[in-house]
């Protein structure tokens, strides 16, 4: 068991609450910083970060522990959604409010031109984030399919695979084959035999290659069979949930495990 240092005492209960929720998980996962890293993406500072208080982690990796702890994701990312809140709000009351609305325009600048300006600002603005979330998306999803290839690579040595390996460490494209079988009414793609792992948008890995394989089995094919939860796989997800009545969200949830491992091809 972890020897954990005292959280700060100015976080909110609720981000408090998160982190002991984390710290457990990382506990029953006996994995040390820099095996959670390989196993989630994120570096051994950044979970070093989070887990001593002094970074709020993303969702994303809250989502991975989760997995890893092999806790309810559901329940924990509600957890992290109410902590970013209160989290958020601790920030805006430390740095306080960021402009006087009281202070008197400057004389040359005609005070009925200062709407215009201020939204010249904000539009400005709201592009430039918009521009800085996709890079860090698709920088996000090159880390991870990185880490993900890598980290199989490995698994593979350490099992004493002899045969060639379909990874590798380099952005280059891979395609699985998919084995489809049946088995006790159910349908497998020889590549997981998971049927309750939450998968959605820039995750990688044989579990969303599995999802790719049944997808394809039941008519909505999502592409190329090579673990990346992109764009296409999330359309095939979509039509695949419509279809057969579920909640249309776009993600591999429980219920949509159930209907892929069971579904009647197209």
């Amino acid at each position: 068991m972890s020897r954990w240092k005292e959280l700060p005492a100015e976080l909110h209960p609720q981000v408090h609450q998160l982190i002991v929720r984390l710290r457990r998980l990382k506990d029953h996962s006996e994995l040390s910083t820099r095996r959670l890293a390989v196993k989630t993406g994120y570096s051994a500072k950044s979970w070093q970060r989070y887990l001593n208080g002094r970074s709020l982690p993303p969702l994303e990796a809250v989502e991975a522990m989760a997995r890893i702890g092999g806790d309810d994701p559901a329940r924990l990312l509600v957890t992290h959604e109410i902590a970013a809140q209160r989290w958020a709000e601790g920030r805006t009351a430390a740095t306080g409010t960021p402009e006087d609305s009281s202070a008197t325009p400057p004389e040359h600048t005609p005070t009925e031109r200062q709407p215009y300006g201020r939204l010249l600002r904000v539009v400005v603005a709201a592009g430039a984030v918009v521009t800085v979330l996709s890079v860090s998306a698709a920088l996000l999803l090159a880390v991870r399919l990185t880490d993900a290839r890598a980290q199989l690579a490995r698994d593979r040595a350490d099992a004493d695979v002899t045969t060639p390996a379909t990874v590798s460490a380099s952005l280059v494209p891979v395609i699985y084959t998919c084995r489809l079988e049946q088995r006790d009414g159910r349908w497998y793609a020889g590549l997981s035999r998971t049927r309750d792992i939450l998968l959605s948008n820039t995750q990688v890995g044989l579990e969303v290659a599995e999802a790719q394989c049944l997808l394809r089995r039941a008519g909505t094919a999502p592409g190329d069979i090579d673990g990346v939860f992109g764009p296409k796989t999330r359309r095939a997800v979509e039509r695949m949930q419509k279809q057969n009545g579920l909640i249309v969200n776009g993600v591999i949830d429980p219920p949509t495990w159930q209907a892929l491992r069971e579904v009647a091809p197209k």
